[in-house]
């Protein structure tokens, strides 16, 4: 390096954001008013993708606001500890950081969430840094942020606009959560959106809600309207890519074994935006996300269940047993 010559900053490939939760759960199968012990962990949809594409070898970025409290502390080291970058993420003393319990009780999951007012809640548009974004490939959203507040969803539009402005290409999983806005203005705020991105990864349970159908042709058409590369999840048995008009079909990878399936959405995420940023086709990432998705739900946990480099080139070799 050129003595006193500053050397340009780099920045992730990929930059997310959005509310990373605290997670108490019972260690057993007793309810949680039953259970002596909750053991601790945390999960949201934007830093479990982050993860997962650390995990696969990419430069990553998460920010987000968490409590200046013990919650806090503990997600952002262990999201840290991952490889991700939270250079930006912020310890806020004003607020708590949001929490969700869980619980599995004779094999039906609940989830309870305590994020109203939370530290992430208050997030506004001027918490953004452009040169953060401005620096990356991709950057993905989701709809869980747009429906924490009314600046949050500022600051989601904010952000995508500020990377079609620097050319960076926008990801968007709507992750439909009708426990934290009404379908009307969820509508209107997550279709105005997949009009302006380059990639659009809504499942089919969610479109038949906001496009108030069920005719599969119809939804079909209307995707093929949007100028992004649309992969439609939960077909029967496949996936189904939308680009120019043309309608792919991907075969689901099955797993083996099913423990638990969530966070599957999100290793699917993190495998088809690891496929783009390798410069594979979109056909090809969507397959590299199928099968990161059914690797996750073989492990239990949000994320705890995401692969590295090394397995998934196991099983793509066709390694039977992955080492975990």
């Amino acid at each position: 390096m050129e003595q006193g010559k500053e050397q340009p900053p780099i920045y992730p490939d990929v930059v997310t954001f959005g509310e990373s939760m605290a997670l108490l759960m019972p260690d057993s199968g007793k309810g949680i008013e039953y259970s002596p012990q909750l053991t601790t962990s945390f999960g949201g949809a934007e830093s479990n993708v982050a993860i997962g594409l650390a995990r696969l070898g990419h430069r990553v970025g998460w920010f987000g606001r968490l409590g200046k409290d013990p919650f806090g502390r503990m997600v952002l080291k262990k999201i840290r500890g991952e490889g991700v970058d939270v250079s930006r993420a912020v310890l806020a003393s004003e607020a708590p950081t949001g929490l969700m319990l869980r619980e599995a009780v004779s094999g039906k999951a609940s989830v309870y969430y305590y994020r109203k007012n939370s530290a992430m809640s208050l997030m506004k548009p001027g918490d953004l840094e452009e040169d953060y974004i401005a620096g990356a490939k991709i950057l993905h959203v989701t709809g869980i942020t747009c429906a924490l507040s009314e600046s949050c969803k500022e600051a989601v539009i904010a952000a995508v606009r500020t990377a079609k402005r620097h050319g960076v290409k926008v990801c968007f999983d709507p992750n439909l959560r009708l426990k934290l806005w009404g379908i009307g203005e969820a509508r209107e705020t997550l279709l105005a959106l997949a009009e302006e991105v380059d990639y659009f990864l809504p499942g089919l349970d969610e479109l038949q809600l906001l496009y108030e159908t069920e005719d599969f042709d119809e939804i079909v058409g209307k995707l093929s309207k949007l100028r992004a590369v649309t992969v439609l999840k939960g077909g029967d048995n496949e996936t189904f890519l939308i680009e120019g008009g043309r309608v792919s079909s991907v075969p689901f990878v099955k797993a083996e074994r099913v423990v638990d399936t969530i966070g599957a959405g999100d290793g699917f995420c993190a495998g088809f935006l690891s496929g783009i940023l390798q410069g594979k086709s979109h056909l090809e990432a969507v397959e590299l996300g199928s099968l990161l998705g059914s690797l996750v739900v073989q492990a239990p946990g949000d994320w705890e269940g995401l692969p590295t480099r090394e397995e998934v080139d196991a099983v793509l070799q066709g390694s039977r047993h992955i080492e975990r």
